[in-house]
């Protein structure tokens, strides 16, 4: 038997710290590895695999476009890039839809048409202020925007252009805003931080502030949006409308895309000052539309809702069980515990033995990302198996 491990070792760059094993198959919440062993997926490949692995409007979506049109650039018109980006502005605030290969593009997108607005409509604003905790990408500017110095450090010098302020604290935001900036960018619920929610009245404190100062309020919803936290966006559960939206993650159900959703009046790029060799293709749309066709039609958030609470309750039990886990926190089905020790690693790996997949946060959180269809039997298993491992 090949030894897969070893291959990657041997060819791959060393960018990865991976789980010990080699996936081989997946259906619905369930993964298999190589030997055949079962696992419940609580990670779905990071809040991607939306409607579980190889859900059958996904395997059709994208068998049938395969064998129809793939490729052709955007040069030319092509039906299922317009059907979603039809679907998206239906059903949501927003008016105008660029389609990209992934989430770092899209935040990247995003910071530039806020810069264009800046050039055009603010004395030429080009700063974004951000969060500390956020995560927006890995590209050179996106580690800049995120507000993570672990991140940035191997890198420095970094971009300029971001302001980093403390997240939840509406003052510091105030107080780094100058006639330089030309936007704010927050994700609804950090997640790559821990799953840190903010205060219920923050973003709408952030909302007014931007307006007072004729700024763009930029929402990445790429891990938030699409259903994941029990509406179709989070933005929706806080009363606010962004100017400009992030999406990636679940909006394809596992195959790459990203998107950059905005208003009208911050639709500024004219033609040739944006686009993507890639971005938008055949394939990719079709996929995008079916799985976001379905997750519209079948009501899925309102799973992610009920199912999440329900996985919050169970969550809370092991809390009162183990008094080393500090907190439980989260919404829909993008929830977190987190250890008043460094022990994450440990919980991860004996869950993985048992069968569960989870994923850890540094030292001492870890994080589940079921797919969205996930039911209460499933849940029942995950905290069967988290219950052992602890």
């Amino acid at each position: 038997m090949t030894d897969w491990q070893k291959l990657e070792h041997d060819y791959y760059m060393p960018t990865f710290k991976r789980i010990p094993i080699t996936l081989v198959k997946g259906q619905g919440a369930k993964v298999w590895d190589e030997n055949d062993k079962e696992y419940l997926d609580f990670v779905s490949g990071i809040a991607v695999n939306s409607l579980g692995h190889c859900h059958p409007v996904v395997v059709k979506a994208i068998t049938e476009q395969a064998n129809t049109l793939m490729h052709t650039s955007n040069l030319y018109y092509t039906i299922p890039q317009l059907k979603l980006a039809e679907l998206l502005v239906k059903n949501s605030c927003m008016d105008k839809v660029f389609i990209c290969n992934s989430g770092t593009e899209a935040t990247e997108g995003a910071v530039k048409l806020a810069r264009r607005y800046g050039h055009i409509h603010l004395n030429g604003a080009y700063e974004v202020i951000t969060g500390t905790g956020s995560f927006h990408g890995r590209t050179l500017a996106m580690v800049s925007a995120s507000g993570q110095t672990k991140f940035q450090e191997p890198y420095i010098p970094i971009p300029s252009g971001f302001i980093n302020v403390e997240y939840n604290n509406i003052d510091a935001l105030k107080a780094a805003t100058t006639d330089k900036t030309c936007a704010v960018m927050m994700e609804p619920i950090q997640g790559e931080s821990g799953v840190h929610l903010p205060d219920d009245d923050y973003l709408k404190k952030v909302r007014a502030w931007c307006d007072e100062k004729g700024i763009l309020l930029i929402l990445d919803e790429i891990q938030t949006g699409v259903g994941r936290t029990g509406t179709l966006f989070a933005y929706q559960q806080y009363g606010i409308e962004p100017d400009i939206m992030t999406l990636a993650k679940g909006l394809a159900g596992g195959f790459p895309i990203g998107a950059i959703l905005c208003k009208d009046k911050a639709s500024v790029f004219a033609a040739g000052e944006h686009g993507s060799t890639f971005g938008g293709n055949p394939l990719a749309c079709a996929t995008g539309y079916a799985v976001f066709k379905t997750i519209v039609d079948n009501d899925i958030p309102l799973n992610a809702k009920l199912t999440g609470q329900y996985l919050t309750g169970r969550l809370n039990e092991i809390k009162q069980k183990y008094n080393f886990i500090s907190e439980v926190r989260g919404r829909g089905l993008l929830q977190a515990i987190e250890f008043s020790d460094k022990n994450a690693l440990s919980v991860v790996m004996s869950c993985l033995e048992k069968g569960l997949l989870i994923n850890k946060i540094g030292d001492s959180i870890i994080r589940f990302m079921p797919p969205l269809i996930i039911g209460r039997d499933e849940v029942d298993k995950a905290i069967d198996i988290l219950d052992a491992a602890l």
